[in-house]
Order: structure tokens, then sequence, then C-alpha cells
């Protein structure tokens, strides 16, 4: 498969929009005519002026939702497998003129603190949030997750602006990033001619830009630029851009039934929509100290705050609001495909689940006139009922069209859409989600991994914003289109449907589905397919069964120890790992290549991602070290190597989180050089430039304990993508890879280097 020209990661992902109030993805050019009207009530799209644009700001969630701080942590979310990733803290540093522009707001928020906090108790009504109980009757069922006393979107009117960095600073990173990888001839070359684009164009365009995103406050410099990038990016989006990420299964193995899981995993994704959608979600917060800011106390203060202020108010305890312009496309939502450039539909009025089982596709209301999630079960009833049709697969399953080039799908929507499909296909692209049940259990790690990121075709609507996919034997995961969003909201609501499916089930594996009419509540939509797009349907079927035909998925679990371990040594887990890596492809490979790691900017309104570049000289060095000549270094040399490399690899990281990287900027000035109608910058046309953006190491990380698995495909034929997870006691790491790569081989390699990096941590010599 072709790749864009554009590094990029996945989701979320592993390494990925709700806006309330103002939503990038909501911008014209990205939107077909059906997808705004709807939205007009709920969302009003009034800009708001940032209150502050700090000089850098915030915390780092690389694409999951456990929060840790720097001080404990020392690195890194999730898998952005897109993407996969954890919160990472970092310890926040303001200039003067920063802490001046904020005195008075946090002189207010001091002096409102102390005014309210005598009478709060007098004159604020109790928590909201009640005890949590399982509801396994009807006349007992909750519509909402919980209710938060803070709105949903209290913090998105105030939250900082995503800053832009100094081009002398961009330059200075991108020929850091660029040295490990080039030979002294290659490296004099490209630092002319970064030299040369930072004294010339590149001023010229940096000043476009800079005045450019003062006319667009209400949103981030680069967030129209990377909605841009996907939608317009022609390659099928499965394997080269969707990731999947894995439920833990379910601690209680008989709740585990495919139908029971099914049951309880639609009803919690419901009340999360309901909650969301109420505006008592739980803001997304990032709280480096709980005890203070994630308190009854505190939210009852903070939600009088006015909502330009609101952030200040966090900030004072050391809490840092996210984004969450995301998350409104996490329902009802469907990226369309189109010639030349995708659009992203969503019509949040629409009632219906869309389930996909054997290839067929069908369609109830999971949600009743009023508003009101129907009765759990009466969705059980129809889910039985649907699980009971032993149909073949027909001969030509619509859903293969979806894995195909953009443009080709396009061509071959409107065929459907002329021979008489738009009703069928409105119900396929406006429905709440899309529930895959799958007619196999699943036999091992790698297997489900295939299964959750490609499956064989025919029962999965890739363009749907997530699948919820069940296996026969109840291994579930969520797969996610990447164009809408980086992750952030898919693992904030798959930690919620965890929590809530498991703690407070809607059903038992006793309950008895309702006595209902599900035939008649059931649709089973049929698609009429002449032989254009029977032909089509063939094609797509081909080129998808030749591609995954080529695809490895490996896992590794190294017990020997994780980021308890690695803490004690005072050292970063997350660059430890990417040692091992680095370590990894020198000894299978012996070369240094382009890595990427997926980094969160969402601490900023409307941030999207930042690359880490964890390939340095202090890695190469040390790689070279441990793996070519080992006996010349001694163990206290060679600790002090990886405690040089972790330091730099925090620094790294926290200046990616702050959007003080190089990869974002100089993509954005691309961007304004081709909309200015100005010919590409010699620094592109570079083979360096081309070399570092060839991502032959694609990375994302993700903590979380609601998800056991999470993978993406390589970003570059001859890459892998390593989705990894960095636990108290333990690491896992999940490796795709095409022919040209040996993943196995690879992740041999990855755990003797862990082995190395252990040993010398343990003051003992290492082998060859």
């Amino acid at each position: 498969m072709r790749i864009p020209t554009f590094s990029r990661e996945r989701g979320a992902t592993l390494c990925p929009l709700v806006s309330g109030y103002e939503a990038p993805s909501l911008r014209p050019d990205l939107v077909s005519e059906e997808t705004r009207k709807p939205f007009l009530p709920r969302f009003p799209l009034k800009p708001v002026s940032p209150v502050w644009h700090p000089p850098g700001a915030l915390a780092l969630l690389k694409g999951a939702p456990e929060p840790e701080p720097r001080e404990t942590r020392q690195s890194t979310p999730p898998l952005s497998a897109t993407g996969l990733g954890g919160h990472r803290g970092v310890a926040l540093s303001f200039s003067a003129t920063g802490r001046e522009s904020i005195q008075t707001a946090m002189v207010t928020g001091a002096l409102l603190f102390s005014s309210f906090s005598r009478f709060r108790r007098a004159c604020l009504p109790p928590l909201l949030i009640g005890p949590r109980r399982s509801y396994s009757q009807d006349d007992a069922f909750s519509q909402y997750l919980h209710r938060s006393i803070v709105p949903t979107m209290h913090y998105q009117k105030s939250l900082p602006r995503l800053p832009i960095p100094k081009l002398e600073d961009t330059i200075r990173r991108y020929l850091n990033a660029q040295k490990p990888l080039l030979d002294d001839d290659q490296f004099r070359k490209t630092k002319q001619l970064a030299g040369n684009f930072e004294n010339g164009i590149g001023r010229e365009l940096h000043n476009h830009l800079v005045a450019r995103d003062k006319q667009n406050k209400h949103t981030s410099y680069i967030s129209g630029p990377w909605f841009d990038m996907y939608l317009q990016a022609r390659q099928p989006i499965i394997l080269n851009f969707n990731p999947f990420m894995a439920f833990t299964p379910d601690p209680k193995p008989e709740y585990n039934d495919q139908l029971v899981k099914a049951t309880n995993m639609t009803v919690a994704a419901l009340r999360f929509l309901k909650t969301l959608r109420a505006g008592i979600l739980e803001p997304e917060v990032f709280h480096l100290n709980p005890s203070k800011s994630d308190t009854p106390g505190f939210k009852k203060f903070i939600r009088l705050v006015p909502s330009s202020l609101s952030w200040f108010g966090a900030y004072m305890v050391n809490a840092y609001p996210l984004d969450m312009s995301q998350y409104f496309r996490l329902f009802n939502s469907t990226r369309l495909p189109k010639p030349k450039k995708d659009e992203l539909f969503t019509d949040e009025h629409a009632r219906h689940l869309l389930v996909l089982r054997n290839g067929h596709f069908y369609v109830f209301d999971v949600i009743d006139q009023n508003g009101n999630i129907v009765k759990p079960s009466e969705i059980q009833a129809h889910l039985k009922f649907i699980l009971s049709d032993n149909t073949a697969v027909p001969a030509s399953p619509l859903a293969y069209l979806t894995t195909e080039n953009r443009d080709t799908w396009a061509t071959l929507r409107q065929e459907l859409l002329d021979n008489g499909n738009g009703e069928a296909l409105r119900k396929v692209d406006s429905a709440i989600f899309c529930l895959c049940l799958d007619d196999f259990p699943i036999k091992d790690v790698d297997h489900l991994s295939h299964a959750m990121l490609h499956g064989d075709g025919t029962n999965r609507w890739y363009d749907k914003s997530f699948n919820l996919i069940l296996a026969k034997d109840g291994s579930a995961a969520v797969h996610f289109e990447h164009a809408w969003g980086d992750g952030v909201a898919v693992l904030r609501f798959q930690n919620e449907v965890f929590k809530d499916s498991t703690e407070t089930p809607a059903v038992t594996p006793q309950s008895l589905p309702a006595a209902c009419d599900s035939h008649g509540a059931v649709e089973k939509l049929n698609f009429k397919l002449n032989d254009a797009l029977k032909e089509g349907i063939t094609k797509a079927k081909q080129n998808f069964d030749a591609t995954v035909k080529t695809l490895t998925l490996k896992s590794l679990k190294f017990e020997r120890g994780g980021k308890e371990f690695i803490k004690t040594q005072k050292l970063s887990p997350d660059a430890i790992v990417q040692l091992a890596f680095q370590l990894a492809f020198l000894r299978q490979y012996g070369q240094t290549v382009a890595t990427y790691e997926s980094c969160s900017t969402a601490a900023f309104k409307h941030g999207r991602t930042e690359a880490i570049r964890p390939a340095s000289v202090y890695t190469k060095a040390c790689s070279e070290a441990l793996v070519k000549r080992p006996s010349k270094h001694s163990t206290v040399e060679l600790r002090q190597m990886i405690t040089v490399c972790s330091t730099y690899h925090s620094q790294l990281t926290k200046e990616a989180a702050l959007g003080q990287g190089f990869d974002r900027h100089l993509f954005a000035l691309r961007c304004e050089a081709e909309s200015q109608g100005i010919s590409l910058p010699d620094l592109y046309k570079d083979q360096a430039y081309a070399l570092i953006n060839h991502n032959i190491l694609s990375t994302s990380t993700l903590n979380s304990s609601s998800v056991n698995l999470g993978g993406f495909g390589p970003v570059v034929p001859d890459g892998f993508g390593l989705g990894y997870s960095i636990h108290d006691n333990w690491i896992g790491c999940n490796v795709s890879a095409y022919p040209s790569r040996n993943a196995p081989e690879f992740l041999q390699c990855v755990h003797k280097s862990l082995d190395d990096i252990f040993d010398i941590l343990e003051g003992k010599q290492i082998s060859n």
C-alpha cells in the first residue's frame, strides 16, 4: 500500500472532535451540507476568543487518560495504537510575561475561592453523583454514567492556544533529529539548506502562518492542515490509518458471553452518549495533585467560575483541563469518500444502532422518541434475534468497499446512490455507532490483533467513527477511523464503557431478553447491486486479501520488570523502551533509522499531536556501545549513557507536550507555501527531509487498565508499527510489519535489548 507524503501516527492513537463551542471539524470545506444543520441547536458555532496565549503549557496526554505526574513517572499515553498511550505529566514553567498575563485571573480566582469556601455548603446543592450499583432490572436502569456538577465543556472556552514555535528553535530541533540519521556530508548539506530556509523563504512563511493564526483565535494553527492531510489521503484507511484497542476481558468470566457483553457494552456506550450530550460527563482533566483538584469541594467551586476563567482556576491547583473538541464526532459519524478529499458526516438526531454480522447489515432504534435509552432487555432481545440469523455471508459483501482506495470508493459510492441505495446508506452513515458481531472465537493474542485491526473485510464498516467489535468468545475491541480525532476521545470512551459494563452491568447471564417484536423492530438493510458494483466489490476483496496476506502481527510480554523498577533507577520508563527499540533495530539491521513517537497536545485548544523523535545522537552512541562493543565499556559507563538518553528523551517529551516540536511547525509551513502558491522550498526537496519522514519505526504507547492490547499497521512498507504499554511489573509490545521486515526476529531483539538494559541497571555485565 502507498503511504501519504507526510508522516502521521495511528491512534490513538494506541497512537487520536466534541466541540460544543467551536469545532475545527465544522469547517465548511470539511463537512457535507447534511452535517451542518443538525448541529446548530445543540452545538452553537459562535467563535470564542481565548483569554491567554501561554508561552508554553500543560500536561502531555499521549493518547490515554491515566494521569501520572512527571515526578513519579518520568515518561509517558497509549498505543495512539493512534496514539496508544497514557497521560504524561510535565512540570510547567512560565515566563515572566506569562505569569503577569494570568496574575489578575489567579488573584480573582483566589478571592472567589476564599469567598465561596464559607458559604458553599449552604449555597450549593449536594453532589449529584450517587453510589454505583448494578442495574440488572429495567425499572432500576439509569440513563447516565454519572452527573458531573462541572459542565462537560466548562473549560473549553478558556483553554490556552497551541503556540507556534520560534522558527530558529524548529530548525535547531530539526537538525538535532537529523544528525543520527545522516553522514557528515549529508548533514552539512542539510544544515546549509535549513539555514537558507530559516533566513529566507522560511521566515516569510512563518510570518504568514503567525498572521493567519492571529486571525483564527478560535482554533489552532495545525487543526485545519491536519484535517486536510487525513481527508485528502487517497490510500485505503484500513491498515494505513485505522488503529484498534482491545478491551481487557471482564474479570467475571460468565459476563464474557457474546450476547451479554454486547448488550452491556452497547448500553454503556449509550449512557456515555447521553451523559456527554446532557453536558454532565466529567470534563477531561489532567490532575497533578488530585487531592486538591479532584475533590467535591473544588468542583463545587470551579463550576461557579465563569468559563472564560475556569482554566485558570484549575491551574491554581495543578489541574490541567484537556481539549474535548473531538468528542462530538464520536457518535453518529462517518467518513464519506469523495473525489480528492473526503468529508466528515454527523447526524446527532439519528437514534439507531448499526449491527454487522456475517456481512449483513441490521439497524434498530436504541434511543426512543423521548430521548431515553431503550430498555436493556429489549436491546438484548434484538441482538439475540440478529445472532439467530444464520443467513450465509452475501456473495458480494458490501463492506469490502470501505477497504478501497478513497477515489475508487467515492466512485462506487456514487454508483450505489444512483442505483437506489440512498436511504440504506443514510442509515449506515448516521447510525450511533457500528456493532460488529463476529461468528468465531479468538485463538490467541496474534489472532486477536488480526481480527481487531482488519478482520476479513466482510463484517466492518471502516468509515464509521468507530466499530465496537465482539468475537464469539466475548473478546472485544474498538476499531476507529483516524481523521476525526487522535484517540483521546476514544480512549476516554473505552475506559468508561469498560468500567460501566463491568461494574454496573445492565444485564446478567441470568437475564432473560424481553418478550418483544424483534422481527418488527430490527430492519435488515438490503442493497441493490448492479454488475459494476459487484465487480467493484470483487476487486476490493482481491486488493484487501492480497494486502492482509502480507501483514505480520506479533506480540511480546517482557516480564522481568516494568515501570516500578525503572523508576527506582530514576529513569524514564518510556525512554528505556524507546532505547530498547533503537538497540533492537541496530542489532537486527545495523543502522539507526527515522523513529516517530506520537504525543498529544490536547492540553491546548484544538491541539492534535506532536512528534517525539526518539532516535538521537545519544541513543545512537549508547546503542552502538551496547550492541557493537559492550566489552569496551564498564557497566558504570553504560549506565551513564542510559541516563543521558533518558534525560534527553524526557526533554523531548516535555517540549512536544508543550507544542514545541518541529514536525508540526514544518508541516504547517509547507502547507502555507502551497496555500500561497509558492514553489516548494528546497528544504522540503532535500533527501534528508524525505528520510526523516519515512518513519521506519512508528511507535505509540498506551497505558490503561481497560485496554489489553492495541495496534496499528506500519506507516511505510519497510517499517514496523509498534504499539507498546509499560505496566508496573511488565512491558508489552505489539508489532506489525510487511514482508521486507522480520517482526518475530525484531521482538527477539527487543527482548534481548531490555534484558541488557536491566542487567546494566542491576550492575551486571552484559554479553553479546
